[in-house]
């Protein structure tokens, strides 16, 4: 039954890829503007644009150029850059410019994975121990009003506060490559910043409101007229049989710090991949923003996938279904 499982979601996650490519070929194909245009400028002649589009190949038909795109991509060719956009130069292969961008997006979201998760999981945790006391309406109140809050105001105002009031840190994270120890830790710092507080407070609240649900349960129930302390109850049962949903908004989370990030690396100038991708698309790069999306909506439904196991490896129920 696992094996099933697992065989139907790889086959899903596979045909919801191929649709999602469909979809990005078709919205980049209309993008507007051309990319010709864009590197001869607009003093160009017709003969000339028409010799770039053919040396490009955006001359040719829209499904030549996708099954071309699609069996280039699977082989491992991302193509080469038309645009020459971010640090990269027209003919550039797309895989040198993804592979710094990806490694600072990772490391990015490695960072703000390794501190929000735990801190959120334990103040969830501790706000389902004590439910309706103090540290629980904190607690709630706290994770309300910081979902509520946009990503680029929490920049915007950890900028002005941390940054040009304080002066504690710098407000962009400008990074050259070579930075190391306390220099890396401060071009990260406020974008780790901005993103630990925007990504710890969905986990935090669906932990506590997940765990709540499972307190509900008979079993649970019954471990309480026992006498069963409510801090072993909660760590012991109720937990494991919570993971499921808590999995799933981790790994929501965590796509997001892939590939959801774009407004946060605007603001502090941060050289990740979604950075990339915008700088691809004001110079038309098609290749480079098609290569970005692929990685984007793969990300997705890695972690998705992921999550789905996890929760079935956690509840017998999903795991021997009658």
């Amino acid at each position: 039954m696992l094996l099933r499982s697992l065989l139907r979601r790889t086959a899903t996650g596979l045909g919801t890829l191929l649709v999602v490519s469909i979809l990005i070929f078709i919205g980049t194909s209309v993008l507007p503007g051309d990319v010709a245009n864009i590197i001869l400028g607009q003093m160009a002649t017709p003969e000339s644009l028409a010799a770039l589009r053919a040396k490009l190949g955006v001359d040719q038909p829209a499904h030549l150029r996708y099954f071309l795109w699609l069996g280039n991509f699977l082989t491992g060719d991302l193509g080469i850059s038309k645009a020459g956009s971010g640090f990269g130069t027209i003919g550039t292969p797309i895989s040198e410019m993804l592979a710094p961008r990806l490694w600072n997006t990772l490391r990015l979201a490695g960072v703000v994975a390794v501190i929000a998760i735990p801190i959120s999981m334990a103040l969830g945790l501790l706000a389902a121990m004590y439910p309706g006391t103090r540290l629980d309406r904190m607690v709630t109140f706290g994770t309300l009003s910081l979902i509520s809050v946009p990503e680029f105001l929490v920049a915007t105002f950890l900028v002005l506060v941390v940054a040009v009031h304080l002066g504690w840190l710098p407000a962009t994270a400008y990074m050259s490559g070579n930075e190391t120890g306390w220099k890396l830790a401060r071009a990260l710092a406020m974008p780790t910043l901005t993103l630990v507080i925007v990504a710890s407070s969905q986990i935090m609240r669906m932990t506590r409101a997940t765990v709540l649900n499972v307190m509900s349960s008979p079993y649970i129930e019954m471990a309480i007229l026992k006498g069963v302390p409510r801090a072993r109850i909660i760590l012991r049962h109720a937990l494991f049989n919570a993971i499921g949903p808590i999995v799933n908004v981790i790994a929501l989370n965590l796509a997001y710090l892939v590939s959801g990030v774009v407004i946060v690396e605007t603001i502090f100038a941060y050289p990740g991949l979604a950075k990339l991708m915008i700088d691809a698309v004001q110079t038309r790069d098609l290749p480079l923003v098609q290569a970005c999306a692929m990685i984007f909506c793969a990300t997705y439904i890695i972690l998705i996938f992921i999550a789905d196991m996890a929760s079935i490896l956690s509840n017998p129920r999903l795991r021997h279904p009658k």
